[in-house]
């Protein structure tokens, strides 16, 4: 009875001391947000076909959830727009409160909550105004208070447009949209497409200059890879940065790198936060990383990325 009673015993040890050293899960949320509000960070993302789940964190470290206010979502089906693809989500709080910016049904929609766990709601069911299909919003306050909404437009390949928004946020001024971005370059467009890709972009504003990083190639291409451009204006010109790419799959060491939102800890260090694909053999289900970003001190300055920094995100 006592040898059967000490195996049991080491059988109880083993178990826990597994639990212990149990691996980690790395996030797979593709095109991902992280939205960093009162101390604590929000992970968001392309992942759950019923709509955005959410995931927080306090260190940038240590990821729980999904801890979304409905069954893990920040936003779920069937109380905004949009019944599949739910791609691209952007996090931005206005006026106390919180709006998520996303794609739907290959279609720009603005939700709004009072917290960043949701649930993101429409009071009117709809998506943004203009032609077509379009996709990757990203929503820009500027230091005189304007709004503008950055997105992509399907229309001989994918392009970047950028319009003012509303200051409800309830839909764009449509007579003020205007092109920004279109993959026109030989990184931008590595498999020579009859519909090259620019996508994914985000905006911040340095030193008086704006800066738009965006994606290129499509993403199941290995070559996806992020650059910027820079602007005096929010509603541009562009102009392309002679550095670019600036994050490749030669800097992370896996494919498919691209397609995310800059953003600053609680420190001021800035932050991209982006996916790859899931191996160097598949896309599969996109894992979710992030990497150090500086301004140099030159003028006007260049956006690097630290390669040294990479890695990817664990729950």
């Amino acid at each position: 009875m006592k040898h059967i009673y000490s195996i049991l015993i080491g059988c109880l040890i083993a178990l826990s001391l597994h639990a212990q050293t149990k691996p980690a899960d790395t996030l797979t949320l593709a095109d991902p947000t992280i939205f960093y509000d009162k101390g604590q960070y929000y992970l968001y993302g392309t992942g759950s076909n019923r709509g955005f789940e959410v995931y927080r964190s306090a260190d940038l470290n240590n990821w729980k959830g999904p801890v979304g206010k409905i069954e893990g979502h920040a936003m779920l089906k069937g109380q905004s727009y949009g019944r599949r693809g739910f791609w691209a989500p952007q996090i931005f709080k206005h006026k106390d409160k919180y709006y998520m910016a996303y794609t739907a049904d290959e279609q720009v929609a603005i939700a709004e909550s009072d917290s960043p766990l949701g649930p993101f709601t429409q009071k009117t069911v709809k998506a943004i105004s203009g032609p077509g299909k379009q996709i990757d919003p990203y929503i820009f306050k500027d230091t005189d208070g304007k709004l503008y909404l950055y997105h992509v437009r399907l229309q001989k390949g994918n392009r970047i447009f950028v319009a003012r928004l509303k200051d409800d946020l309830s839909d764009i001024d449509t007579t003020t949209t205007k092109e920004c971005i279109s993959a026109q370059l030989r990184w931008e467009n590595e498999a020579k497409s009859d519909w090259p890709v620019s996508e994914g972009p985000t905006v911040v504003k340095h030193n008086g200059l704006y800066y738009m990083l965006y994606s290129c190639n499509d993403f199941r291409n290995i070559n996806y890879s992020i650059g910027y451009a820079t602007a005096t204006s929010p509603m541009g010109p562009w102009v392309k940065s002679k550095s670019n790419p600036i994050l490749t799959r030669q800097m992370t060491g896996v494919n498919g790198t691209g397609h995310g939102d800059l953003f600053a800890d609680g420190s001021g260090q800035l932050f991209y936060v982006f996916h790859t694909h899931q191996n160097n053999l598949t896309t599969g289900r996109r894992k979710t990383a992030i990497i150090k970003m500086a301004f140099s001190k030159d003028k006007p300055s260049q956006l690097n990325a630290d390669q040294t920094s990479f890695r990817f995100l664990f729950k």
